[in-house]
């Protein structure tokens, strides 16, 4: 049976690319591919192409410049920098020098770049730019291993004169120099690079303390590539995004690693405010995002549908309900009629195509999302566009997938089965989910006693999140277990499946529920800035700024209508009776929010415990 009307998303089996090490994998696939294009960037307004061929000069030439540094097998380089191309050259020359490579997020603060560098005992840090630098430079007196900060954009830095800081320009140039005289440097170290070394670090966001220096070896990091092909598989003709925080497992697995082993060309947009454009010009065959992007993309199609005339609205409508009742056939594993069929062809040329070329998904063969909980019923939106969008879980301490589902069988609401290079099974006490298997991480760095404290006395991965599983093997995460609410009552409620349904919403960008220990359920809204302007506009709300927009008395009802209509979902003791709106809007660079934009439940909380206690007492929120 084909899926959704694209039967190219079959598994691939076999080994895409030799090596048992990421490095190893890297220089043969340098070898194989030679002048095929690998990394696109867009400067000065024009895509750039590198080939195989040249992304391995570079990082022979700034591996070869570390060497010269005194970089030697074992060391650890942190990179201090948003998703750019240079962040792939320095990940790969660290490996093939047989260190370390830890990222740092962009958005961490000068004592957070302290913290991390000094706890991955990093010889070199490379940072983006100037901004960057200053951080590196306010902390480096306290980093006595740091001997070199490298700057990839020296703009503005022209004049800078510190030994302790060059150029990438300036270390390839002293690369070129050290290979000229050691030809064979870089190859040696590679080659005795062993698959239980330890390849990367990756920090945990630290939302309960300090953050945590996961670590994973080239092993770990080579099976879980393999694995992944043989699940949702990727080609050279393939064609990716990478913009998702490379400090983050995602991206760094599921997007430079998964493409270095498969070929698949990767395009590195301009900056995070340019995705929606720079997705339309990349047309991806295969797109790996967030939940909080799928959102977006959906509630921006939504928005223009109300702009649109009255038969475009029509044609849409219609054009849905036949992708929804084909969509219905699949997902329940029935045939589906030829007539049906036709009719379809006929929605994606009247309404369907454009909707998909206005997200620029057009021509994608499946889409990915991980991270967070996400709605059901956007996938089924998604589906019905005639696109499989496939869940997968995992955490950082898993490299990133653990359950995957599969384009032949998609259940919305599920995680999927357990990928096959790892088992997954459940706690029968405490219905924790724990996993098992060669992608599981070596333990968390200078911290034994944590890392003892996540494994089981049977060596199983301890995860944290609670969930259930089917006869098919099929999982689904009901929540995490300290995020599980009991209300005053001692009713069990899972906040996630609520706040689905309200980020389902084109106006609510995020959501947490409140309730623990508590007579009624309550929340915090953060809304959709955008779409909540355009509504205001529409409706001629006056407002002057973000927070008069949240105090608006018609933007205060357009979100409980909301809330009303998600209550109408559930069970009265599962239902919100009060609400506030978050008066900031929040960027990544705020606490409040993870790195893949998620709301820190226990950080919320705490922040706004004013506010919520309003709510308990009369003061706060509407009814």
């Amino acid at each position: 049976m084909s899926v959704l009307w694209n039967p190219d998303c079959a598994p691939r089996e076999g080994i895409a690319m030799p090596g048992e090490t990421i490095a190893a994998m890297f220089w043969n696939a340098v070898a194989a591919r030679g002048d095929k294009v690998w990394l696109r960037e867009k400067k000065l307004g024009l895509w750039q192409a590198r080939t195989w061929t040249q992304v391995g000069e570079a990082a022979r030439e700034i591996a070869g410049g570390l060497m010269a540094l005194g970089f030697e097998a074992g060391h650890t380089a942190s990179i201090l920098s948003n998703t750019i191309l240079e962040w792939v050259l320095c990940d790969l020359a660290v490996l093939s020098c047989g260190g370390v490579a830890s990222g740092i997020y962009p958005t961490d603060a000068a004592e957070q770049v302290h913290y991390l560098t000094h706890d991955s005992h990093s010889r070199i840090v490379f940072v983006e730019d100037d901004e960057q630098l200053d951080k590196a430079l306010a902390v480096r007196e306290r980093l006595p291993l740091l001997t070199k900060i490298i700057v990839f954009d020296m703009e503005g830095l022209h004049q800078l004169h510190d030994d302790g800081v060059m150029s990438l320009d300036a270390l390839r140039a002293l690369g070129r120099d050290w290979n000229a005289q050691h030809p064979d440097a870089v190859q040696a170290r590679v080659a005795a690079i062993k698959p239980e070394d330890l390849a990367i670090l990756v920090y945990t966001s630290g939302t309960t303390g300090k953050p945590k220096g996961a670590m994973h070896t080239h092993d770990a990091l080579v099976q879980t590539a393999r694995g992944l092909n043989t699940i949702i598989a990727r080609g050279e003709d393939d064609e990716a995004m990478a913009f998702l925080p490379l400090c983050h497992i995602a991206e760094r697995m599921g997007g430079e690693y998964l493409s270095l082993y498969t070929g698949c060309k990767l395009n590195f947009v301009e900056n995070p405010d340019t995705v929606p454009e720079n997705v339309r010009e990349i047309a991806p065959t295969v797109f790996v995002a967030v939940p909080r992007v799928w959102e977006k993309f959906y509630s921006g199609v939504m928005i223009s549908l109300k702009e649109s005339t009255r038969l475009q609205q029509a044609a849409y409508a219609w054009a849905i309900g036949v992708g929804r009742a084909i969509a219905d056939k699949v997902l329940a594993g029935e045939a589906v009629p030829a007539g049906l069929k036709w009719r379809f062809h006929l929605a994606r040329w009247l309404a369907l195509d454009n909707v998909r070329k206005m997200i620029g998904i057009h021509r994608a063969r499946y889409l990915v999302t991980g991270a967070a909980p996400i709605s059901p019923e956007l996938i089924r939106w998604y589906l019905s566009l005639g696109i499989p969008m496939l869940e997968v879980w995992g955490m950082t301490e898993t490299c990133g997938v653990s359950t995957a589902m599969t384009a032949t069988r998609i259940k919305p609401g599920s995680i999927g089965p357990a990928a096959h290079y790892n088992q997954v099974r459940l706690d029968p006490a405490t219905g924790e989910i724990q996993v098992k298997g060669p992608n599981v991480f070596a333990g968390y760095l200078n911290l034994p006693e944590k890392t003892a404290e996540t494994f089981t006395e049977d060596g199983w991965l301890r995860t944290g999140d609670v969930g259930t599983v089917d006869a098919e093997g099929y999982y689904r995460i009901t929540d995490r277990m300290k995020d599980i609410i009991i209300t005053a009552g001692g009713k069990n409620i899972t906040p996630s499946e609520i706040e689905n349904e309200l980020k389902f919403s084109p106006y609510i960008t995020d959501a947490v529920v409140i309730g623990d220990r508590r007579a009624y359920l309550t929340a915090i809204v953060m809304i959709d800035q955008e779409n909540v302007e355009k509504y205001a506009q529409d409706h001629d709300v006056p407002f002057s700024n973000y927070a008069s927009l949240t105090r608006a008395a018609e933007v205060q009802a357009l979100i409980q209508g909301v809330i009303d209509e998600v209550n109408g979902k559930f069970a009265r003791v599962e239902q919100i009776k009060k609400f506030f709106l978050l008066d900031t809007q929040l960027t990544a660079e705020d606490e409040e929010l993870t790195p893949t934009m998620k709301l820190k439940r226990k950080l919320v909380e705490k922040k706004y415990a004013p506010q919520i206690e309003a709510m308990y007492t009369g003061g706060a929120g509407k009814p």
